[in-house]
């Protein structure tokens, strides 16, 4: 017992000293405002801390409050959101801020149980809250902090299962130094960052090298241990860029999304899923295209192939082929509100996937380029 004790005070002592001295300086460590940690932890998620920080700084200009993004229409948050991906993130932000706004008077709650009541907010962005804005002493276990803990610990369970993180997180509650929860778990999460990397860690700088038992036993590199998932189910889709013609010259075609699902209410263009054998074969695929639009009594025509694309989630990897098209209808039928002709210069007032903005973007470079 008492090895263990020494074990896990010479990580907590060496950690703190480590950070203090080495953290980063990010724009969401200039005050303890708990707003701003909550924004930055849920666009962390999934994303790369310098991907992150320009679309901080620009979503935190435009709502730098509560209130602003409480009141805010959900268009102009997407709009903010658009190409950081899973976009869910933003929606229940948005939600869950409204929450603050009416029940706990625009001040973020600072005990657990109210804290993990709010929409989005599990196990992970509660304890971050909680640690680092009101330096509580709840644990904030995300995949760098398991790599770290898996490696110094020697923990060899499987780091996907529920039970792996609960005894983490025990085990952070047990390390945290009292008084120090702000600071520790922000050095948790920086040290697996930018020291103990899931591959190459730089062990010969790290500065609790000497009692890691993961490097001490060779097992480093092997840990932590992650079932691999189950590879994205591959689509092929059929995507149409659809110019107008008549009263609706210069324009193009875009389409809302259903409320529900996968990018719920984001725009994108007109696409359709084809089989495998139909995306090998181009006369089946571009007909496919022609006949799917039937549904909106679009009738159009084939002009070129543009440039096909790829977007990976993290269960569906979409193979999209582009087909430029103009409609030989200048007006959409009644009963078809989800779709819109949109000028050039109005495109930039939607939110779409990312896949759909670097389509839309390089359509118009090339039209303006041939202008």
């Amino acid at each position: 017992m008492g090895d263990t004790m020494d074990n896990q005070l010479f990580f907590s002592s060496r950690l703190l000293g480590w950070f203090l001295r080495y953290q980063r300086s990010l724009p969401w460590r200039e005050n303890k405002d708990p707003y701003r940690i909550w924004v930055s932890e849920i666009m962390l998620q999934q994303t790369r801390v310098d991907t992150v920080i320009p679309y901080y700084h620009r979503f935190m200009e435009k709502f730098p409050t509560i209130d602003a993004l409480a009141d805010a229409p959900e268009e102009d948050v997407l709009k903010a959101w658009e190409g950081l991906g899973y976009y869910s993130r933003a929606r229940n932000l948005q939600t869950a801020v409204r929450e603050v706004k009416e029940l706990y008077g625009g001040i973020v709650p600072d005990q657990p149980e109210e804290i993990a009541s709010l929409r989005g907010v599990g196990p992970y962005t509660a304890g971050a809250i909680l640690s680092i804005a009101y330096n509580k002493p709840e644990p904030a276990v995300d995949g760098n902090v398991m790599r770290v803990l898996s490696r110094f610990f020697l923990i060899e369970e499987d780091i996907m299962k529920p039970a792996t993180r609960k005894v983490m997180e025990s085990l952070v509650r047990q390390l945290i130094p009292e008084g120090t929860a702000s600071d520790f778990n922000q050095a948790l999460m920086e040290f697996g960052a930018l020291v103990c990397t899931p591959k190459s860690p730089y062990c010969l700088t790290c500065p609790v090298m000497e009692q890691c038992q993961g490097r001490l036993a060779g097992r480093e590199l092997e840990l932590p241990i992650k079932k691999k998932a189950k590879p994205p189910r591959l689509e092929h889709r059929a995507v149409a860029l659809i110019e107008g013609t008549g009263e609706q010259q210069g324009k193009l075609l875009i389409r809302q999304r259903p409320d529900d699902g996968l990018l719920a209410r984001m725009w994108e263009l007109p696409h359709l899923e084809v089989d495998s054998d139909s995306a090998v074969d181009e006369i089946a695929w571009t007909s496919l295209l022609v006949d799917g639009l039937d549904d909106i009594g679009m009738l159009i025509r084939p002009v070129e192939r543009l440039n096909d694309e790829v977007h990976v989630f993290s269960h569906i990897r979409w193979e999209l082929r582009v087909q430029r098209c103009r409609g030989e209808l200048s007006m959409l039928p009644e009963g078809s509100g989800e779709y819109r002709w949109v000028t050039l210069d109005e495109l930039a007032n939607y939110a779409y996937p990312k896949v759909f903005n670097t389509i839309l973007n390089a359509y118009v470079s090339k039209v303006g380029n041939v202008k």
